[in-house]
């Protein structure tokens, strides 16, 4: 039988998958007998673009979903911790089941989940699957707000803004620079083959990272896609991991159903850009990311998964 130790160990590992801002991976666990640490890491943070952190927690609330999926495809019953600092979470197994094929299949999904920058197709997104997606935020501890066209066009101007603010701040261009492009043998950032030779055409604009890569966009525009804001109750440290583990339940239900998730944070970087977004949900919340979802042309296949930092810079296992 899987000692606590095992599946925590293969948890920790599953959680290597999870999505992270400029795919900075900034998390590092710590096995310990039937306990699972995770810390957020500092020196991957986006000092820059997330000075005060968030994202870089959002990011490992996703490795923390990510981590618990897996130990249910084991069987495994377990119960976090969430002290105030470090660690970020303290996941305790506690009891081994059977393995639940739902369960499983669920991990499946997380290993299949990408992010594509390309242009989504004219199919839009049924009412079934963004009401699905609206439950899974509710699931993962926040809520998704799905945006009305005017809230659309409006969502565009505050992206072009943040994109033009960025644009012309040299250290976060030179940040950006050190996380993007290239083949990327570190095992971090974003590859060329990830990021569009040239940006699609959208309502909405992609980030531009100031380099041409190798994927190819498709054809066509946006108007199919819906934007919404995945946002909370609340703005600490605790809430922002929490946003990232119901990203994490959304991107899986939407993988699940077909559908695919771009990420958009350029509009919670900055802080007037963030607080015209929070004056968009009328002040009743504190937004955490925007969210394109999107169904992609099925005759095309995705883009290349985005390299992976090795097991032993990211897990250590203590006796």
């Amino acid at each position: 039988m899987t000692t606590a130790t095992e599946a925590l160990a293969r948890a920790a590992d599953t959680a290597r998958l999870a999505p992270s801002v400029h795919n900075t991976q900034p998390w590092r666990w710590v096995v310990r007998g039937d306990r699972l640490e995770l810390f957020a890491v500092t020196d991957r943070q986006l000092h820059e673009q997330d000075p005060a952190g968030r994202l870089m927690l959002l990011s490992c609330g996703a490795a923390l979903h990510h981590a618990r999926v897996a130990l249910d495809a084991e069987g495994w019953t377990h119960r976090v911790e969430r002290p105030a600092g470090e660690p970020l979470a303290v996941v305790h197994a506690e009891h081994a089941g059977p393995a639940d094929p739902s369960a499983m299949r669920r991990l499946q999904l997380l290993q299949v989940r990408r992010t594509d920058r390309r242009a989504v197709s004219d199919e839009p997104v049924p009412p079934e699957v963004r009401q699905a997606l609206t439950a899974a935020a509710g699931r993962g501890g926040a809520r998704l707000e799905l945006l009305h066209r005017d809230r659309v066009l409006e969502l565009a101007v505050m992206v072009e803004h943040a994109g033009d603010a960025e644009r012309h701040d040299e250290r976060m261009q030179a940040e950006t620079a050190a996380w993007v492009g290239g083949d990327r043998p570190a095992g971090t950032g974003l590859p060329d083959a990830v990021i569009p030779v040239e940006l699609p055409l959208t309502t909405v604009a992609e980030r531009d990272f100031g380099v041409s890569g190798t994927l190819r966009a498709g054809a066509g525009h946006d108007t199919a896609a819906a934007y919404a804001v995945l946002y909370g109750d609340g703005d600490e440290p605790a809430d922002w991991l929490r946003a990232g583990e119901a990203l994490s339940e959304v991107w899986l239900t939407a993988t699940e159903h077909g559908a695919a998730v771009l990420p958009l944070s350029s509009p919670v970087e900055l802080d007037f850009t963030r607080q015209a977004l929070r004056r968009m949900l009328g002040e009743v919340g504190y937004p955490y990311l925007v969210l394109r979802l999107g169904i992609n042309d099925p005759d095309h296949a995705g883009p290349a998964h985005t390299p992976r930092l090795p097991v032993e810079q990211v897990i250590d296992i203590e006796d």
